[in-house]
Parts: structure tokens; C-alpha cells; sequence
């Protein structure tokens, strides 16, 4: 898919609770509803999956690690800025136009939308933690971030087809 999922399902929510968000930016999911709302065909992309994504963009990326460069490519031409309003955009070579969608925590704050996009991967913590692995792309970093963070975070779904 070429944008954030915005699939309204429980426990899915739109930055700030505005619904004018989510038709920017899409929804934001747990872990646990991420691994369960792409569409039938279509699945939340694992580790394996966002590392031939990232081998694609930067055929030097390592696997499951920071990505150098790759950020400038994926991300958006616009809607990308610091806190002071410069510009973060990025070329978005191959039309994947990853926009900034911020993120959510499980005591209902929300933070970053403009700043940061976060997108989950199916992939969990193999240290048996509430971790989940996900990717990220930020305003001033042209490289797309690879962490592990705690399962009931509220971050962007990108699907990939079966």
C-alpha cells in the first residue's frame, strides 16, 4: 500500500482523537490489532519483508538495523517539518510517500504528527518482552531507524500483499 492504513477498527485511534488526522496521516494501531487489520491478501510486513524494502532503496543496508538514506527516498515530497517549521521532505522515489503520522501511548497522549513516522512490523522481541519491532523515518534523518518498543504503543500500519 502506498499510504498509512486508516481502518477504523477497536482500539485504533486518530492522532489527537481528530478525525481530520486520519485522513491525513491514517490511524494509529497496538501491535496486537496491527497484526490483525490488513485486509484479506494483505499482511503486516515482518522484519524479513522491511529488510528486502530496505535492500531495495540502499542495497548496502544491513539487515534489522538502522537503513542509511533509505528515509530520503521513502518519505513524502511534502508534510515532513522540524518543530520549527523547516522542511524534512523527502524525494519519495519509489512512491511509497511515507508521511509523518506521529504516535500514540496507552495513557491516551499523543505525540510527534508533522515530526516522525513510525510504522509497526509483525516481528516481535525474541527476548519474550512486550517489545515489537517497528521503522522509523524522522524530519532531520535521511536514514529510516530500526527499535524495538513496547507492544501497546499506537503507530502507522503499512500493509504489504500476500
Amino acid at each position: 500500500m502506498a499510504e498509512n492504513l486508516d481502518y477504523n477498527v477497536s482500539g485504533s485511534k486518530c492522532y489527537d482523537n481528530k478525525e481530520s488526522n486520519c485522513a491525513i496521516y491514517g490511524r494509529l494501531y497496538t501491535w496486537a490489532t496491527a497484526n490483525t487489520v490488513c485486509p484479506s491478501g494483505w499482511h503486516l510486513p515482518s522484519n524479513a519483508d522491511w529488510n528486502v524494502l530496505m535492500k531495495f532503496v540502499n542495497p548496502i543496508c544491513p539487515d534489522n538495523s538502522n537503513c542509511e538514506g533509505a528515509g530520503k527516498k521513502l518519505k513524502a515530497t511534502s508534510g515532513w517539518a522540524d518543530p520549527n517549521g523547516k522542511s524534512g521532505n523527502g524525494e519519495d522515489t519509489y512512491g511509497f510517500s511515507a508521511l509523518p503520522g506521529g504516535a500514540g501511548n496507552s495513557d491516551g497522549s499523543f505525540s510527534n504528527v508533522g515530526n516522525y513516522g513510525y510504522w509497526w512490523s509483525a516481528s516481535a522481541s525474541e527476548d519474550g518482552s512486550n517489545r515489537a519491532y517497528y521503522r522509523l523515518m524522522d524530519y532531520d534523518y535521511e536514514g529510516v531507524g530500526y527499535l524495538g518498543y513496547g507492544k501497546d504503543y499506537l503507530y502507522s500500519v503499512r500493509c504489504l500483499q500476500d
